[in-house]
């Protein structure tokens, strides 16, 4: 049984405060990828929650392999997110408060492989042209680096 399913099996649907990351994907071109979340039907970053003792860059790598099959190397730190408009519930019932660590990378290696149980799309956005039914506590991460991407340079991959 996974850490989760542990706690909500002691707290059941009531709120969590969990940490987590959550990864603005962008290729060369520029484009943001998204996946369409099987639990949700939203569109979303890769990432997800920690495991007990994971840094947030492991759990950030992790996720990404895990959800889409990616490697990526170098992560550059975007923001914290917390609080509580980071507040979700699931359509079946849990609550959490979200603390999200987001980072932003460049694919390293490896081919577009989703995990179905999670991830039934896979797509690279314009940054122009985001869907609107993004979740709602990764829309304000998007808008940090849509905001911040005429500042600064898009990461570069390590290598």
């Amino acid at each position: 049984m996974n850490y989760i399913a542990e706690l909500r099996r002691l707290v059941g649907s009531r709120p969590l405060i969990l940490p987590g990351t959550s990864v603005v994907l962008v290729d060369d071109a520029g484009r943001i990828l998204l996946v369409r979340r099987t639990d949700t039907g939203d569109w979303g970053l890769p990432g997800g929650f920690m495991d007990p003792g994971e840094s947030f860059e492991d759990t950030g790598r992790r996720e990404v392999r895990e959800e889409i099959g990616l490697e990526i190397d170098k992560l550059e730190l975007l923001g914290v997110f917390s609080g509580p408009e980071y507040y979700y519930r699931y359509p079946h019932g849990d609550e959490v408060f979200n603390v999200t660590v987001a980072y932003t990378a460049r694919p390293s290696t490896g081919e577009i492989e989703p995990d179905h149980t999670e991830v039934g799309e896979v797509r690279f956005f314009e940054p122009t042209e985001l869907p609107a039914d993004i979740l709602a506590p990764e829309k304000p991460i998007v808008e940090r680096y849509l905001g911040l991407v005429t500042h600064r340079p898009t990461p570069q991959r390590s290598g």
